[in-house]
């Protein structure tokens, strides 16, 4: 299925389509960058203040599932464009805010609004690139988009904040979602829902957004509220039950939401495993090597998003060419497999950063690793996770691998931030200097970072089927089995 599109219409396609997602991939990290602004304009306490980023994660986590689901029912399409106009709409209402429960309303639904496209996105460009290679060249992008677009974030964040004010990080999204809308009219075609005719597993798109909404405000609060009060506790298990009750109702309805046979997919289960363990180790190293830039080198936000650079160079480069060479060379298993373990080495340099750290010899070797692990292992890892699966579910099977990235970043970072906390916190203790004891903390998070970026590299390397020589050359999508 291509939609009816040839040639390098199914690129400018690509484009437009990679557009829409660094909307929201952006809007996850730029955001971060102005908290302070936002904070002394709209008078925000430091306790409401985490709600304009919690707001967001909280309906784009527990959405993901449902709206690959309405993708595959309804056409990706239609449903591509309706969660970019609802992306669009909720920027504009979030640049125009001057209360804060404006701007934590329109965060939520932008969140919404960015679950839907997310989820739809991955399965547009399987069915819109069905030849191995080419199919391997626009993960590619796709996957970089996905990779530098936070890096991305936090420099076009700072500048915007200081040329302009906090208001313009949402307003730059109305001009771009326009765009993309009336481009997506032109260069993609309506196209037949490919499970239409299905029908909604109410039930089962109930409880499982519930679960996971349930879940990412227990992680997104849990450091806040503590990890073993009675909220995080009882949120985490009522999220636990809830999904417990979502697999009871699709094991035995007809039409389930998430066929669970679609599990006994050895690549499809080992790539959202892997999924979690990346996602997590990623958040750490982003997040955490931003805060060791600032708050113990003393590094301003430009100079942290230039920091970045480097690796974003890098992986410009696999992603959008070199990382598609590997995989049709040496399959999906041998790349990312090599990518996570560089990307753990990566990790393991950032665990010896010192307090009086320089950029060349403590910042950049990291850096680069990561930027050559993420580059090579991003692409074959969405191809695992996509390619055994059929056309009628690519939109469900996109919408399991960005909910597994979600909580797996969401997770991951939420313990490992916790983690560096308490390992600071005794340092301080302890008698060590502020700077020392935040260092010590960050140290300990790269490592922990680096661990599970190398159970993530291990699993790849034992589970994963190498299947680029079974994509077919022409036709929909392999078979799976």
């Amino acid at each position: 299925m291509t939609h009816g599109i040839h040639g390098k219409q199914r690129w400018w396609a690509l484009m437009v389509l990679c557009l829409g997602v660094l909307m929201i991939v952006l809007d996850t990290t730029i955001v971060n960058v102005a908290l302070p602004s936002i904070r002394e304009d709209l008078h925000f306490t430091e306790t409401s203040l985490v709600w304009v980023v919690n707001a967001y994660m909280l309906t784009f986590g527990g959405f993901l599932l449902l709206g690959g689901r309405l993708g595959d029912l309804l056409g990706h399409r239609r449903m591509f464009l309706a969660g970019l106009t609802l992306f669009t709409a909720a920027s504009l209402a979030c640049g125009l805010a001057q209360g804060q429960a404006l701007l934590i309303a329109a965060r939520a639904v932008q969140g919404l609004g960015g679950a839907v496209v997310s989820a739809v996105s991955l399965s547009l460009i399987m069915n819109l690139f069905t030849e191995a290679g080419e199919r391997a060249r626009a993960m590619g992008v796709y996957g970089f988009v996905c990779a530098g677009g936070g890096s991305i974030g936090v420099l076009l964040g700072g500048l915007l904040t200081s040329a302009l004010s906090w208001h313009w990080i949402f307003l730059v999204n109305i001009p771009i979602g326009v765009l993309v809308y009336a481009l997506c009219l032109r260069l993609l075609p309506a196209a037949k829902a490919v499970a239409g005719g299905g029908k909604l597993d109410v039930a089962g798109a109930v409880t499982v957004t519930a679960s996971l909404m349930l879940a990412v405000y227990a992680v997104v609060n849990g450091n806040e509220a503590g990890w073993t009060s009675a909220q995080s506790l009882g949120l985490l298990c009522a999220a636990v039950v809830l999904m417990a009750l979502f697999l009871l109702i699709e094991a035995r309805v007809a039409e389930p939401l998430m066929p669970l046979a679609l599990f006994r997919l050895r690549n499809v289960a080992t790539a959202n495993v892997v999924g979690v363990l990346w996602a997590a180790a990623m958040f750490a190293w982003f997040f955490v090597s931003a805060l060791y830039m600032q708050l113990v080198l003393g590094y301003d936000a430009m100079q942290v998003g230039l920091a970045f650079l480097p690796a974003n160079l890098i992986m410009a480069a696999f992603s959008l060419g070199l990382s598609a060479k590997l995989v049709m060379r040496f399959g999906i298993r041998g790349p990312l497999t090599t990518g996570l373990l560089l990307a753990a080495l990566g990790l393991a340099l950032f665990a010896r950063a010192p307090i009086d750290g320089s950029f060349v010899a403590d910042v950049m070797p990291g850096m680069l690793l990561l930027g050559l692990g993420a580059g090579i292992a991003f692409n074959p890892m969405l191809l695992a996770a996509m390619s055994d699966v059929e056309p009628s579910q690519s939109g469900l099977a996109s919408g399991v691998v960005n909910t597994a990235f979600m909580m797996g970043g969401a997770l991951g970072l939420a313990v490992l931030a916790s983690l560096a906390a308490a390992r600071s916190a005794a340092l301080a203790a302890g008698g060590a200097a502020p700077a020392a004891a935040l260092n010590g903390g960050y140290q300990l998070t790269f490592l922990a970072g680096a661990a599970i970026a190398a159970v993530a590299g291990l699993l790849s390397g034992i589970l994963v089927r190498s299947r680029n020589r079974d994509l077919p050359a022409h036709g929909d999508t392999p078979p799976a089995h």
